[in-house]
Protein backbone atom coordinates (compact mmCIF):
# COMPACT_ATOMS: atom_id res chain seq x y z
CA UNK A 1 0.00 0.00 0.00
CA UNK A 2 2.92 2.33 0.56
CA UNK A 3 4.31 1.71 -2.08
CA UNK A 4 2.64 4.20 -3.87
CA UNK A 5 4.23 6.79 -1.48
CA UNK A 6 7.28 5.18 -1.17
CA UNK A 7 8.12 4.41 -5.28
CA UNK A 8 7.97 8.51 -5.88
CA UNK A 9 9.89 9.52 -2.37
CA UNK A 10 12.63 7.40 -3.26
CA UNK A 11 12.61 8.34 -7.11
CA UNK A 12 12.54 12.16 -5.89
CA UNK A 13 15.47 11.46 -3.30
CA UNK A 14 17.88 9.75 -5.89
CA UNK A 15 17.32 11.82 -8.81
CA UNK A 16 17.98 15.05 -6.36
CA UNK A 17 21.24 13.00 -5.32
CA UNK A 18 22.08 12.93 -8.31
CA UNK A 19 21.43 16.12 -9.33
CA UNK A 20 23.05 17.67 -6.68
CA UNK A 21 26.73 16.38 -6.99
CA UNK A 22 25.87 12.74 -4.96
CA UNK A 23 25.70 14.26 -1.84
CA UNK A 24 23.21 13.03 0.09
CA UNK A 25 22.37 15.41 3.01
CA UNK A 26 21.68 18.12 0.35
CA UNK A 27 19.37 15.50 -1.14
CA UNK A 28 17.72 14.79 2.03
CA UNK A 29 17.65 18.97 3.12
CA UNK A 30 16.06 20.01 -0.63
CA UNK A 31 13.82 17.22 -0.46
CA UNK A 32 12.62 17.62 2.86
CA UNK A 33 11.74 21.38 1.96
CA UNK A 34 9.87 20.62 -0.99
CA UNK A 35 7.98 18.16 0.72
CA UNK A 36 6.95 21.10 4.24
CA UNK A 37 6.08 23.25 0.89
CA UNK A 38 3.33 20.81 -0.14
CA UNK A 39 2.26 19.66 3.41
CA UNK A 40 2.12 23.49 4.34
CA UNK A 41 -1.68 24.39 3.04
CA UNK A 42 -2.31 21.31 5.32
CA UNK A 43 -0.10 22.23 7.86
CA UNK A 44 -2.44 26.17 8.37
CA UNK A 45 -5.58 24.27 7.37
CA UNK A 46 -4.75 22.52 10.88
CA UNK A 47 -3.22 25.50 12.98
CA UNK A 48 -6.54 27.79 11.94
CA UNK A 49 -8.90 25.14 13.26
CA UNK A 50 -6.60 24.83 16.07
CA UNK A 51 -6.66 28.50 16.66
CA UNK A 52 -10.65 28.77 15.92
CA UNK A 53 -11.62 26.28 18.40
CA UNK A 54 -9.30 27.63 21.33
CA UNK A 55 -11.29 31.24 20.82
CA UNK A 56 -14.33 29.18 21.08
CA UNK A 57 -14.09 27.84 24.69
CA UNK A 58 -14.93 30.76 26.39
CA UNK A 59 -18.57 29.96 24.84
CA UNK A 60 -18.30 26.15 24.79
CA UNK A 61 -17.46 26.16 29.15
CA UNK A 62 -20.90 28.65 28.76
CA UNK A 63 -22.79 25.96 27.18
CA UNK A 64 -21.67 22.88 29.73
CA UNK A 65 -22.68 25.11 32.77
CA UNK A 66 -26.38 26.05 31.06
CA UNK A 67 -26.76 22.16 29.86
CA UNK A 68 -24.81 20.12 32.07
CA UNK A 69 -27.82 18.46 33.09
CA UNK A 70 -29.03 17.47 29.32
CA UNK A 71 -26.39 15.97 26.83
CA UNK A 72 -28.40 16.46 24.14
CA UNK A 73 -29.16 19.65 24.23
CA UNK A 74 -25.61 20.60 24.66
CA UNK A 75 -24.73 18.27 21.73
CA UNK A 76 -26.97 20.25 19.55
CA UNK A 77 -26.28 23.68 20.82
CA UNK A 78 -22.26 23.28 20.50
CA UNK A 79 -22.94 22.08 16.67
CA UNK A 80 -24.90 25.41 16.26
CA UNK A 81 -21.73 26.91 17.93
CA UNK A 82 -20.02 25.77 15.46
CA UNK A 83 -22.07 25.62 12.59
CA UNK A 84 -22.54 29.45 13.33
CA UNK A 85 -18.33 30.32 13.21
CA UNK A 86 -17.31 28.11 10.89
CA UNK A 87 -15.70 25.76 12.51
CA UNK A 88 -14.77 22.23 11.57
CA UNK A 89 -14.53 20.41 15.53
CA UNK A 90 -12.19 17.63 13.68
CA UNK A 91 -10.12 20.56 11.19
CA UNK A 92 -7.31 19.53 13.34
CA UNK A 93 -7.05 16.14 13.05
CA UNK A 94 -8.19 15.56 9.60
CA UNK A 95 -4.70 16.89 8.10
CA UNK A 96 -2.39 15.44 10.45
CA UNK A 97 -4.60 12.09 9.55
CA UNK A 98 -3.43 13.08 5.37
CA UNK A 99 0.15 13.76 6.46
CA UNK A 100 0.61 10.50 8.34
CA UNK A 101 1.62 8.57 5.40
CA UNK A 102 3.28 10.98 3.82
CA UNK A 103 5.36 10.78 7.13
CA UNK A 104 5.42 7.44 6.76
CA UNK A 105 6.49 7.28 3.05
CA UNK A 106 9.51 9.69 3.71
CA UNK A 107 10.68 8.26 6.16
CA UNK A 108 10.86 4.58 4.75
CA UNK A 109 12.22 6.94 1.05
CA UNK A 110 15.61 7.41 3.71
CA UNK A 111 15.90 4.33 4.96
CA UNK A 112 15.43 2.69 1.50
CA UNK A 113 17.74 5.28 -0.35
CA UNK A 114 20.41 4.99 2.05
CA UNK A 115 20.12 1.47 1.95
CA UNK A 116 22.40 0.30 5.12
CA UNK A 117 22.31 -3.61 3.40
CA UNK A 118 23.11 -5.70 0.76
CA UNK A 119 18.53 -6.69 0.92
CA UNK A 120 18.08 -2.73 0.44
CA UNK A 121 20.49 -2.30 -2.58
CA UNK A 122 18.07 -4.84 -4.07
CA UNK A 123 14.85 -3.30 -2.92
CA UNK A 124 16.08 -0.04 -3.78
CA UNK A 125 16.94 -0.41 -7.70
CA UNK A 126 13.30 -2.03 -7.96
CA UNK A 127 11.84 1.06 -6.61
CA UNK A 128 12.79 3.64 -9.49
CA UNK A 129 10.31 5.39 -11.41
CA UNK A 130 12.85 6.71 -13.83
CA UNK A 131 15.14 4.75 -15.66
CA UNK A 132 19.00 5.72 -15.60
CA UNK A 133 19.27 5.94 -11.71
CA UNK A 134 20.15 2.38 -11.11
CA UNK A 135 24.39 3.09 -11.37
CA UNK A 136 23.85 5.44 -8.48
CA UNK A 137 23.48 2.83 -5.94
CA UNK A 138 24.88 2.27 -3.86
CA UNK A 139 24.41 5.83 -2.53
CA UNK A 140 26.93 7.77 -0.82
CA UNK A 141 25.93 7.90 3.13
CA UNK A 142 28.44 8.99 4.91
CA UNK A 143 28.57 12.56 6.08
CA UNK A 144 31.22 14.14 8.83
CA UNK A 145 32.17 10.82 9.79
CA UNK A 146 28.75 9.56 10.58
CA UNK A 147 26.57 6.63 9.07
CA UNK A 148 23.67 7.95 7.88
CA UNK A 149 22.25 4.36 7.21
CA UNK A 150 22.13 3.74 11.38
CA UNK A 151 21.35 5.34 14.50
CA UNK A 152 23.49 7.93 16.31
CA UNK A 153 24.61 5.47 18.46
CA UNK A 154 26.43 3.07 15.97
CA UNK A 155 27.84 6.08 15.15
CA UNK A 156 30.89 8.32 16.68
CA UNK A 157 29.58 9.72 20.08
CA UNK A 158 29.01 13.42 18.70
CA UNK A 159 26.20 11.78 16.40
CA UNK A 160 23.59 11.84 20.26
CA UNK A 161 24.18 15.93 19.41
CA UNK A 162 21.53 15.18 16.76
CA UNK A 163 18.50 13.95 18.74
CA UNK A 164 19.37 16.63 21.22
CA UNK A 165 19.13 18.58 18.08
CA UNK A 166 15.70 17.48 17.28
CA UNK A 167 14.17 17.88 20.70
CA UNK A 168 15.10 21.21 20.84
CA UNK A 169 13.69 22.47 17.53
CA UNK A 170 10.08 19.86 17.82
CA UNK A 171 9.81 22.03 21.08
CA UNK A 172 10.04 25.55 19.69
CA UNK A 173 8.10 24.70 16.48
CA UNK A 174 5.64 23.25 19.27
CA UNK A 175 5.36 26.30 21.33
CA UNK A 176 4.93 28.57 18.65
CA UNK A 177 1.74 26.37 17.09
CA UNK A 178 0.07 25.59 20.02
CA UNK A 179 -1.98 28.76 20.83
CA UNK A 180 -1.75 30.50 24.20
CA UNK A 181 -4.35 29.54 26.53
CA UNK A 182 -5.75 32.02 28.61
CA UNK A 183 -5.56 31.45 32.86
CA UNK A 184 -9.14 30.38 33.97
CA UNK A 185 -11.27 32.69 35.95
CA UNK A 186 -11.30 31.52 39.71
CA UNK A 187 -14.80 29.57 39.67
CA UNK A 188 -14.02 27.59 36.09
CA UNK A 189 -12.51 24.42 36.10
CA UNK A 190 -9.16 23.93 34.17
CA UNK A 191 -9.60 23.17 31.05
CA UNK A 192 -8.64 19.92 29.97
CA UNK A 193 -8.44 19.99 26.48
CA UNK A 194 -6.16 22.97 26.91
CA UNK A 195 -4.20 20.95 29.14
CA UNK A 196 -3.67 18.24 26.98
CA UNK A 197 -2.58 20.40 24.01
CA UNK A 198 -0.13 21.85 26.58
CA UNK A 199 1.65 18.37 27.45
CA UNK A 200 1.95 17.81 24.21
CA UNK A 201 4.61 20.28 23.96
CA UNK A 202 6.10 18.37 26.10
CA UNK A 203 5.65 14.89 24.90
CA UNK A 204 6.23 15.17 21.12
CA UNK A 205 9.29 17.11 21.05
CA UNK A 206 10.72 13.80 23.70
CA UNK A 207 9.23 11.00 21.26
CA UNK A 208 10.57 13.00 18.64
CA UNK A 209 13.58 13.02 20.29
CA UNK A 210 13.55 8.93 20.49
CA UNK A 211 12.47 8.79 17.26
CA UNK A 212 16.15 10.01 16.35
CA UNK A 213 17.73 8.21 18.68
CA UNK A 214 16.63 4.59 17.57
CA UNK A 215 16.33 5.12 13.94
CA UNK A 216 19.03 6.44 11.39
CA UNK A 217 21.09 9.57 11.33
CA UNK A 218 19.30 10.15 8.11
CA UNK A 219 15.93 10.87 9.97
CA UNK A 220 17.68 13.08 12.27
CA UNK A 221 18.45 15.29 9.14
CA UNK A 222 14.86 15.32 7.98
CA UNK A 223 13.13 16.10 11.71
CA UNK A 224 15.80 19.16 12.30
CA UNK A 225 15.38 20.67 8.55
CA UNK A 226 11.67 19.93 8.70
CA UNK A 227 11.23 21.92 12.32
CA UNK A 228 13.39 24.34 10.67
CA UNK A 229 11.20 25.06 8.00
CA UNK A 230 8.53 25.04 10.00
CA UNK A 231 9.86 27.02 12.54
CA UNK A 232 10.89 29.66 9.03
CA UNK A 233 7.14 29.53 7.93
CA UNK A 234 4.65 30.15 10.98
CA UNK A 235 7.21 33.03 11.96
CA UNK A 236 7.08 34.46 8.11
CA UNK A 237 3.26 34.11 8.02
CA UNK A 238 2.76 35.73 11.85
CA UNK A 239 0.66 32.53 12.76
CA UNK A 240 3.70 31.77 15.50
CA UNK A 241 5.62 34.25 17.73
CA UNK A 242 9.07 32.94 18.47
CA UNK A 243 9.39 35.59 21.75
CA UNK A 244 6.62 33.33 23.19
CA UNK A 245 8.24 29.75 22.98
CA UNK A 246 11.47 31.99 25.71
CA UNK A 247 8.66 33.99 27.32
CA UNK A 248 9.41 37.35 26.11
CA UNK A 249 6.19 38.51 25.78
CA UNK A 250 3.76 39.08 22.70
CA UNK A 251 0.74 41.50 22.07
CA UNK A 252 -0.80 37.57 21.26
CA UNK A 253 -0.16 35.87 24.83
CA UNK A 254 -2.87 35.11 27.27
CA UNK A 255 -3.80 37.85 29.33
CA UNK A 256 -4.92 37.53 32.53
CA UNK A 257 -8.51 38.15 33.82
CA UNK A 258 -9.55 41.99 33.18
CA UNK A 259 -10.02 43.47 36.85
CA UNK A 260 -13.68 44.96 37.46
CA UNK A 261 -13.78 48.39 37.42
CA UNK A 262 -15.73 50.18 41.02
CA UNK A 263 -19.01 49.68 39.56
CA UNK A 264 -18.46 46.06 39.69
CA UNK A 265 -18.55 45.71 35.51
CA UNK A 266 -16.04 44.04 33.92
CA UNK A 267 -15.14 46.47 30.93
CA UNK A 268 -16.17 45.07 27.35
CA UNK A 269 -13.00 44.13 24.97
CA UNK A 270 -12.71 45.56 21.66
CA UNK A 271 -13.87 43.99 18.58
CA UNK A 272 -11.27 42.06 16.53
CA UNK A 273 -10.04 44.61 13.70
Amino acid sequence: MFDIILNPFVTALTFLYSVLGNNVVLAIVVFTILIRLVTFPLTMQQQRSTKAMQELQPELKKLQKKYKDDKEKLSQEQMRLYKEHGVNPLGGCLPLIIQFPILIGLYQAILFALAASPLGLVNLSGRFLVPGLDHLVPLNNQWLGMNLAVSPTDNPQYALALPVIVVITTFIQSKMTVPATPPPDDEDKPNQAAAMTQSMTTIMPLMFGFFALSFSVGLSLYFIVSNLVGIAQYSLTGNGDIRRVFKLGSDDSPSKPAKKSKSGKTPKAKKAQ
